[in-house]
């Protein structure tokens, strides 16, 4: 029954839904005009229709499965993937909040070392060397220099100052160029922050013990390890970092604690070791220099290789400059200008010398020392650099290329203390082979002076005759022994001055007869041939073997007025920040040898070498000189030892493998370095006399011998063939006598 839908009050009929009519019937109608309370249209008149449903799609069979299975897979995924990571955000808090509780103080956290370390001074009090890890002390991110600061950020991680200790970038690009170079994922490039790099250096916390790694260097192995256990790791106790430290206290912690090279810890370590200045002071190539050695502080230390260090000095340059921490006229400055080492560390830590001092000191306070040391040494740093150039320019002009022949060189006061050294011809090393005090080679003629220097304390004078002739020695043991010379020939009588000078083989021989084997090996031994001297007659022909400080130490004895000296470098040791030193010594000066009347007789003797005998090559002009040639058998080996009024030199030539030497002795190139050294050496410095005997102390009373007929008819020194088997009785006797004795 129809109702009227305009009266007021009245019901309205029911209402049907649009798609139960047709299209044409659901067409909409024409909007009701506004009227009043009596329109047509009633209270609802003005509403509009129902929008239509979109009917639901439909797929086929397979792909509404698929999309089922697909939505049920999804709805798993996300199930476990909020609920794992929500376990795996618990776990991280977790571990970030422990590592936080165990986090301590910046300050301890800043001298990484577990041993002290060494610092060499030379004879002026100037650092030359170090040893151990050098930690230059503690400085700031606030307190370094700016371009220091702004060359670490740019060149290890330009957003340190803006993430929140893991850079996940930085690790998505990581992997990307260690998956395009073939490498795993994490093999490589680790894309880590400075702070996971700080990490790394403390070790995730974990401190050093002895009992479970041998060595530091394999503790801090196994902390630098890699892997993905190791990053799991680092990243909570980055994250720890970041909510307990600043950015510029992990930055501190960074600069303090990285290793830069050649035994510097930190960057104010390695700024004084490689500059001579501190981290606050270096300008921006310096900076930049110091930033590139973390990539591989030993590869890239300016002591191993300049160019190699200042060209990637030039990289980190381009990225300060790329990252605008460089103005254009600033980078283009420091590319000029790349840095340059200080003298000292041009040294390369001191070399040979160094390390004979390290070695001559007690081991907990030098090689182990777990304290900061200082040691004051004898070495004289321009004597150091006179012998090392001169060698090399020796060498350069007058040896072929390729050749593997080594020398050795030292230069000593008369006191024994060492002014400088050089181990090889490969000066710039440290912990290398020292052929200066580590090789026992036959010394050859430079023995003789000890020969000559027992007959004269005995009283025999420069001008005592002695026989240059054949000499047979039967030695009961060994059969018949005859020495002969260098020239194959004999001048007859001869004086001990000439036989010294000529360094001729049987005359010498019969000197060490008629002097006694046992007062020249005491004279020797006193005077510091450390080594077992031989039995038999040839120890006077140099057959014992004996090492380049001891032999220039011997002849220190001499040129000393006859005393004994012990070869020295350490003057003085301390700990760092104490005013009294734990060890010190003024000399090495010791007991009377030969009288000063024999030791100034044997030093004119030995100028007579210098002037007219096998040592011409190394006089020096304006100078006196005294000095001993020596060629050992087969030419392995090929010494000068000589001396002026200041120092004694000593020089060394042969192979390491005893190869004979080619076409050298004594007076060749030894004595040519020799001269080349001490004209350095001796360069400034005014000349004085030696201290040498004059010839009319003794000429009054001596015989005089001149040409091949004495003036007089002196005895001289013989062994007489009449003698020889009494002769192998006696060394018999001394030999059955020592073997008692031992």
């Amino acid at each position: 029954m129809a109702q009227t839908g305009g009266r007021s009050g009245g019901r309205r009929g029911p209402l049907v839904a649009d798609k139960r009519y047709s299209a044409a019937a659901a067409a909409p109608r024409p909007k009701a005009k506004a009227s009043g309370k009596g329109s047509g249209g009633g209270s609802g008149g003005g509403r509009k229709p129902a929008r239509p449903r979109r009917a639901p799609r439909r797929h086929g069979l397979v792909v509404g499965a698929f999309l089922g299975l697909a939505r049920l897979v999804w709805r798993m995924i996300w199930g476990i993937g909020w609920r794992v990571g929500a376990i795996t955000a618990l776990i991280l808090g977790l571990a970030t909040f422990y590592f936080y509780s165990q986090m301590p103080e910046v300050s301890t956290l800043l001298d990484a070392r577990q041993r002290g370390s060494v610092t060499l001074l030379d004879r002026d009090g100037k650092v030359y060397a170090w040893r151990g890890e050098t930690f230059g002390g503690q400085i700031t991110a606030e307190n370094v220099s700016p371009f220091l600061k702004d060359a670490v950020v740019a060149t290890e991680d330009r957003r340190f100052f803006s993430h929140f200790g893991v850079s996940p970038r930085g690790i998505a690009s990581a992997v990307r160029i260690n998956l395009s170079e073939g490498r795993g994922p994490l093999e490589g490039n680790g894309g880590s922050t400075i702070t996971q790099q700080v990490a790394k250096l403390l070790c995730l916390g974990v401190p050093y013990d002895p009992k479970k790694w041998k060595t530091e260097a394999a503790y801090e192995d196994d902390c630098r390890s890699g892997g993905v256990k190791r990053k799991i790791k680092e990243i909570p106790f980055a994250l720890a970092m970041e909510f307990k430290y600043s950015k510029n206290e992990i930055l501190t912690i960074y600069l303090n604690r990285a290793y830069m090279g050649a035994g510097a810890r930190g960057f104010e370590a390695a700024s004084q070791r490689y500059f001579g200045k501190s981290a606050a002071n270096v300008n921006a190539a310096e900076a930049a220099m110091l930033a590139g050695l973390l990539k591989a502080p030993s590869r890239y230390a300016p002591t191993s290789n300049l160019q190699r260090s200042q060209d990637r000095a030039g990289m980190v340059l381009a990225l300060m400059r790329e990252q605008n921490y460089l103005t254009a006229a600033q980078h283009a400055e420091a590319k000029a200008h790349p840095a340059q080492l200080s003298a000292a560390a041009q040294a390369r830590a001191g070399g040979y010398f160094a390390d004979w001092v390290m070695d001559s000191g007690p081991g907990f306070l030098t090689t182990e020392t777990t304290e900061d040391v200082i040691i004051h040494t004898t070495l004289d740093q321009r004597l150091q650099k006179a012998a090392e150039t001169a060698l090399a320019d020796v060498f350069d002009s007058k040896v072929k290329d390729g050749s593997k022949a080594e020398a050795a060189v030292i230069v000593m006061s008369a006191d024994g203390a060492v002014r400088a050294m050089v181990g090889g011809r490969q000066s710039k090393v440290s912990g290398a082979f020292n052929r200066a005090t580590q090789a026992r080679r036959q010394t050859g003629s430079t023995f003789k002076p000890f020969v000559y220097a027992a007959a004269l304390d005995l009283g025999y004078t420069p001008d005592t005759i002695v026989e240059d002739a054949p000499l047979t020695i039967n030695v009961k043991g060994s059969g018949p022994w005859s020495p002969q010379n260098y020239s194959k020939t004999y001048k007859g009588p001869v004086t001990l001055t000439e036989a010294l000078a000529q360094s001729i083989n049987t005359a010498t021989v019969r000197v060490s007869e008629a002097a006694g084997r046992d007062a020249v090996r005491k004279v020797a031994a006193d005077f510091g041939f450390a080594s077992d001297l031989a039995a038999g007659p040839a120890v006077a022909l140099g057959v014992s073997e004996s090492t380049l400080l001891e032999m220039t130490g011997a002849y220190a004895g001499i040129l000393n007025g006859g005393s004994s000296v012990r070869p020295y470098g350490l003057v003085e040791l301390r700990l760092k920040g104490e005013d009294q030193p734990l060890i010190e010594q003024t000399g090495g000066i010791g007991e009377r040898v030969i009288s000063e009347r024999a030791a100034r007789e044997l030093t004119y003797m030995m100028t007579q070498g210098i002037d007219h005998g096998t040592g011409t090559r190394a006089r020096l002009p304006n100078r006196e000189v005294a000095g001993k040639t020596g060629t050992t058998q087969a030419a392995r080996d090929a010494w000068f030892i000589g001396f002026t009024a200041d120092y004694v030199t000593g020089v060394w030539l042969g192979y390491d493998d005893n190869t004979p030497l080619s076409g050298v002795t004594g007076g060749g190139l030894p004595a040519e370095i020799w001269q080349a050294v001490m004209t350095r050496v001796e360069d400034g410095l005014e000349p004085h006399p030696l201290p040498k005997a004059d010839p009319s102390e003794w000429r009054a009373t001596a015989p005089v011998y001149s040409g091949q007929t004495t003036k007089s008819a002196p005895p001289y020194p013989e062994v007489a063939p009449q003698k020889e088997q009494d002769l192998a009785e006696r060394i018999l006797q001394e030999v059955l006598g020592t073997l008692r004795g031992n």
